[in-house]
Order: C-alpha cells, then structure tokens, then sequence
C-alpha cells in the first residue's frame, strides 16, 4: 500500500498557497489554480510545507489521503514550472501550425483538421511536424494532447499519424504474396 500522502509538499519561493476551509488555492508565476478538498482528508499549510491528513478511518480516506497529496504536489509544481508534453506527426504532407487561436492539422483528409486552443493552455508548433503543448494545469494539459492525437492516431502498418514524444509504435507486417 502507498504511503505518499505521509509527506508533506513543499511550497518553493514565489508561490502563494491560501487554505479557506475546504477549498485550496495555489497563484505563482504561469497562473492560479484551485482544488475543492473533501471531507475525508484535511489540508494545513504549516512552515511553508502543505500537510494533508486523514479526518477518518477507512480504506476510502486513505485513498483521498493519497490522491489529495499527489493532486496538490501537481497544483504546485504547474504554478511554479508548468507542465509540457510533445506530440510528433509523422506522414507524407502531414503537418501542423498555430494560426490565431487555433491549431490547424493537414493530416491526409479531404480537409483541414482546426483544433480550438483551450484557456490557459499554450501551444507551439516549432517545426511543421512537431506540436509543443504547455500549461500549469497538469490534467488539462494531458487532456489536450490526448485530444490532438485522437485526430489521427499512429497507424500500425506505415507509423503515420500523431505520436507523443518517444512513444514506440508496434509495427506490423503488410500482405505476402
């Protein structure tokens, strides 16, 4: 069984972290960001360090005891140095580029793929073929290169479509004769 939320998570310099009853509030440099603590688990900022602690007893406290320390350790670290993901396209005339405030995808259809950049949200695309996404909200981050790479995901036979950064892609063997 896990143990993470028995340690504390600390708040480095520049960031402000606020407790007003059950609701967590973290403001640093790339933004602020909020999370609703529930009633199973209790948060205390104490010496610059957040202390999650167990109200109760129980197999579900423990787990909000756990999840409620790894959440706020993200909250943190996403207003103080944020959260990056890379996306790799591969494919004959497969590219992508940021025109406003939307990504638009050429990925072998019969038209232009345009994916609207959430709030809070940064995405830059340095070459053709690679998308940089960044943000301090480590979930919505996560969230927007897994809806990118939905718009074409790696094919097995070629390897063509959208790839995160280093994913290996199984390879399969075409017809025979």
């Amino acid at each position: 069984m896990s143990r993470v939320g028995k340690y504390p998570v600390t708040v480095p310099a520049g960031v402000d972290v606020q407790i007003a009853g059950a609701l967590l509030t973290a403001k640093g440099k790339l933004g602020q960001l909020s999370l609703a603590i529930p009633d199973a688990v209790e948060a205390k900022l104490e010496g610059g360090k957040v202390w999650v602690k167990m109200l109760a007893e129980g197999k579900g406290a423990r787990m909000m005891w756990g999840t409620y320390r790894s959440l706020i350790n993200n909250m943190i670290d996403g207003v103080s140095k944020g959260f990056k993901v890379g996306l790799e396209i591969q494919g004959v005339g497969y590219r992508a580029a940021v025109v406003g405030k939307n990504l638009q995808l050429q990925l072998g259809y019969s038209h232009d793929v345009v994916f609207a950049i959430p709030e809070g949200i940064t995405i830059k695309c340095d070459k053709p073929t690679s998308i940089t996404i960044s943000g301090a909200d480590r979930r919505q981050v996560g969230q927007v290169a897994a809806e990118i790479r939905s718009k074409r995901g790696p094919e097995p036979y070629k390897g063509k479509g959208i790839r995160y950064e280093g994913e290996h892609v199984l390879r399969k063997e075409g017809k025979k004769k």
